[in-house]
């Protein structure tokens, strides 16, 4: 974080990055005598409402955030500013976007939080937009024109007003990880099959060190003693009422729901009583030995994770992770969920070939009885996995490309990646695949 003094006193003279969270009313003109090297502007938490109508003389600008500000509209400046690839305004009062406000380039545009209740058709034009994050706002509609962003990968529309399923989506042949969750389409869906819960008192719990942090919550390690219970756990305290995935509600929800497999993580129950009012979910605590899988995108990744660059596996390990990963995936389609969000950052593994895919605040219910609507859905998720399966081979060890079955996986990904929506096998094809390949590893003579 940087500060006023230091932009005004010339100390930042040559920076790319630059942020200023100070309690601003006004957009720093100082910031201007950053032009030739200014990349990524974070200007959130302050109290803006607008930007300069010249800011486009930042010139080198690919990024800015403003959440947590005072905005109504989105700034039609953005626009004119034709490097930017990254626009961040959560958290502000927008309530309209102009068709002048997207620029071109934009890749990678989150409005969650907001007030929206339409998308111009101008969207159609951002023809390189990869991520769109609108998850907390009131559409009822999207854009027709949103079927000319063909790149689209990841799409969150949880918690607004959509009272139909966009059918345009399924016109999307890059579209990932989606989620619609806690919309008036899927309601009845939602209540019908929300399973129940054991609830558990907060004072049951003491807790200890943290174990991880993100953007919906906290994870705390806790000790958990009630009557004979005596257990240490997990515990997800959630920040508020909306995540930028969508609602703590739905994602608890969803966990519950997903129901005993083996590569998933146990549900012990929902807390009843948070002194706070926020949403906690208590969850079977896991081995030290396993870690995540990979790092979540960065900026220039955009939809892809990060993987530690050491990171070699064996064919083991490699199929071991992609056959149970495939298998949870197969058990969550048949529970009628959708993860929503399948990727290595949301993945523990222990260096052996076990695996345990988390997070679901990005899961959305499936009308199973639409049996055509519920595999368009599976096969979105089986782009998810396509793209895990390429990124555990990218990051095999060298033999690895020599060894029988290795041209089969390779294959599988890109069948499991095609453009053509239709062609993409679903999970349980995915899973006899991975299989079989793991039995041309073991005994190729056979095999063959």
């Amino acid at each position: 974080m940087h500060t006023l003094e230091q932009l005004r006193a010339g100390q930042l003279v040559g920076t790319q990055r630059l942020s200023l969270a100070c309690g601003l009313t006004e957009f720093p003109r100082d910031i201007f005598a950053l032009a030739d090297t200014l990349e990524i502007l974070d200007l959130s938490n302050n109290a803006l409402t607008e930007l300069p109508p010249d800011l486009h003389r930042l010139h080198r600008l690919r990024v800015i955030f403003c959440s947590n500000n005072h905005f109504t509209e989105l700034p039609t400046v953005l626009g004119q500013c034709p490097g930017l690839t990254m626009i961040g305004f959560k958290a502000n009062q927008i309530r309209e976007v102009a068709d002048a406000a997207l620029p071109a380039a934009l890749r990678w545009l989150i409005l969650t939080d907001n007030q929206l209740q339409a998308l111009p058709a101008s969207i159609g034009r951002c023809t390189q937009l990869q991520k769109l994050m609108l998850a907390g706002n009131q559409l009822r509609t999207l854009p027709l024109e949103l079927a000319l962003c063909t790149r689209l990968e990841l799409l969150r529309i949880a918690a607004n007003q959509l009272t139909e399923f966009p059918a345009l989506l399924f016109k999307l042949p890059r579209l990932t990880w989606l989620a619609y969750a806690g919309n008036p389409f899927c309601a009845e869906l939602e209540a019908a099959a929300e399973p129940p819960s054991t609830p558990i008192a907060w004072e049951a719990l003491q807790l200890q060190s943290t174990l991880g942090e993100g953007a919906s919550g906290v994870i705390h390690q806790a000790n958990w003693q009630a009557g004979d219970v005596h257990e240490a756990v997990a515990v997800k305290v959630f920040r508020g009422a909306l995540t930028s995935d969508g609602m703590p509600q739905c994602e608890m929800a969803a966990t519950l729901r997903a129901g005993h497999h083996t590569s998933l993580i146990p549900v012990r129950g929902v807390v009843s009583d948070h002194p706070d009012g926020v949403c906690a979910l208590v969850l079977a605590l896991i081995d030290p030995d396993f870690a995540v899988l990979a790092g979540p995108p960065s900026l220039d990744s955009c939809t892809r994770d990060v993987y530690a660059p050491g990171l070699r596996l064996d064919w083991s390990q490699l199929t071991d992770t992609a056959l149970s990963i495939a298998s949870a995936a197969s058990h969550l389609h048949a529970q009628g969920l959708m993860h929503g969000d399948l990727y290595g950052h949301n993945i523990l593994h222990n260096g052996q070939g076990g695996a345990l895919l988390g997070d679901f605040g990005a899961a959305s219910w499936v009308a199973q009885a639409d049996t055509a609507h519920a595999h368009a859905l599976q096969r979105l998720e089986v782009r998810a996995f396509g793209c895990l399966l390429e990124e555990l081979l990218a990051h095999s060890a060298p033999e690895m490309d020599e060894a029988p079955g290795w041209e089969s996986l390779r294959l599988l990904a890109g069948r499991c990646l095609s453009d053509n929506v239709v062609a993409r096998p679903l999970f349980a094809e995915i899973e006899h695949a991975l299989m079989e390949a793991q039995n041309v590893y073991l005994d190729p003579v056979v095999a063959a």
